[in-house]
């Protein structure tokens, strides 16, 4: 009963509990569908938040399978992309880690600072002490420094600026590295989170009035779709679309116990990663990469297009004759762990070369770095989108997957989630896909 409550709140755009919690007692649409059961907004909320997070993406998987049956979706081809959404949390109250990195880097300048004054004035007592590094500190390390830099000054003369400075740190760092552990733990590999809802990360939103670039803690909602049905939705913590179609694709696995035969998506996922994954399981990737349109514009030309490679001495030629030599490689790893293989090519001699700025890796003149595995995915990724089912795809993307974000944003009004919490704002998801799917169906 509870379900039916909620999907079909979802599906008339009331999404606060005490809303719902009153149309239970005034509208009698509600009241068929309770069977006259009041509820109140807490248990509809309990139920939401807590017992609807483990199931509801099997619920969820069932309906898609009987919107299959009846012929109104295809799990072959599916069409994916994100949005980000707000989440439920303070603006202003974030966390970043560069400062908790700057931070903790002042305190170990600090207590450098403080030991080697201890050094200066009492050497003696602290000659028998191994030496001490203080590239990475934590509160226990501070505590054992602090006391012993206090018993080598005991009876010293000692500044009072330093005993001001120790009085401190005896009182402040310990604590203040106890809070800086713990939001590296909750930041995890992001690089910022909210007081009110560390789950959520700041990140840019579209819907920015002001225009000037303003961050707000959200999620990364992804979905992929097909005859726009949502068939597959997940949340994820990092702003970056590229990093998250791995796992949404092997979520898509789990639900259906199958895979796409195509995966359709912009230029946001076009990386090495994604090409190399998604065809090790044996799907086609529709996936433009980031300078795909340019390339395929015939006045634009891509990075290093003026380069003639050698492959048979695995080197490069500028215009001017001058060959750039293999001079190593360089290993990129992405935030999943994949790993990338960039080749190195320099040239001494390009003192002087008008052409110089063109074939660089930020300032070493006359070195360039090439991704030979991408440079061969994109070419086959050309191939593939240039053909008559890639042409297809390409053009109905866009009236695909991108009109759906367009329903849940504008028509439903749903641009910031009710709960907090990584697994709860997922079922809110969950909630607005299967209101989407029932609303589209019965249209």
């Amino acid at each position: 009963m509870l379900l039916k409550v909620l999907a079909y709140s979802y599906l008339n755009n009331l999404y606060s509990s005490r809303k719902m919690e009153a149309a239970l007692k005034e509208n009698i649409q509600f009241m068929w569908l309770s069977g006259m059961n009041k509820p109140d907004h807490n248990t509809l909320n309990r139920f939401r938040s807590q017992r609807l997070k483990d199931v509801l993406k099997e619920i969820f998987a069932q309906v898609v399978m009987l919107l299959v049956e009846s012929g109104h979706v295809s799990l072959q081809e599916i069409y994916t992309d994100g949005t980000k959404i707000e989440a439920n949390a303070n603006r202003y109250t974030f966390v970043w880690g560069k400062s908790i990195k700057t931070n903790k880097d002042k305190i170990s300048a600090q207590l450098k600072e403080l030991w080697n004054y201890a050094q200066e004035i009492a050497s003696e007592e602290l000659k028998d002490n191994s030496p001490v590094e203080f590239k990475e500190i934590d509160a226990e390390k501070v505590k054992r420094t602090i006391v012993q830099i206090d018993k080598a000054l005991k009876d010293k003369e000692v500044s009072p600026e330093i005993k001001k400075k120790l009085n401190y740190a005896r009182k402040q760092w310990p604590e203040r590295l106890e809070k800086y552990a713990d939001q590296e733990e909750k930041l995890g590999k992001r690089n910022s989170y909210s007081k009110t809802d560390p789950d959520a990360t700041f990140m840019r939103m579209k819907e920015d009035h002001l225009q000037n670039g303003q961050l707000k803690a959200g999620y990364n909602v992804q979905i992929s779709t097909n005859n726009q049905f949502i068939v597959n939705y997940s949340h994820h913590q990092n702003p970056n679309d590229t990093t998250t179609l791995p796992k949404h694709i092997e979520q898509f696995r789990q639900l259906y116990n199958q895979l796409p035969q195509a995966v359709i998506a912009d230029a946001g996922y076009g990386s090495e990663e994604n090409y190399t994954r998604i065809k090790e399981l044996g799907i086609d990737p529709f996936i433009k990469y980031n300078c795909f349109d340019r390339d395929q514009n015939k006045g634009l030309k891509s990075q290093y297009h003026d380069l003639m490679y050698d492959k048979e001495n695995d080197c490069y030629y500028c215009p001017t004759g001058k060959k750039k030599d293999r001079c190593g490689t360089t290993k990129k790893i992405t935030e999943n762990g994949f790993v990338g293989y960039y080749a190195r090519y320099h040239s001494d001699n390009c003192e002087g070369c008008p052409l110089s700025g063109q074939c660089q890796v930020g300032k070493k003149k006359g070195t360039i770095e090439i991704n030979h595995n991408l440079n061969h995915l994109r070419s086959e990724a050309i191939d593939l989108l240039n053909s008559k089912k890639g042409e297809y795809y390409r053009r109905k993307r866009g009236i695909d997957v991108e009109p759906v974000f367009g329903n849940i944003k504008q028509n439903k009004g749903f641009r910031r989630f009710m709960l907090k919490g990584l697994s709860k704002t997922e079922v809110e998801t969950g909630l607005l896909a299967m209101a989407h799917n029932l609303s589209k169906l019965t249209a």
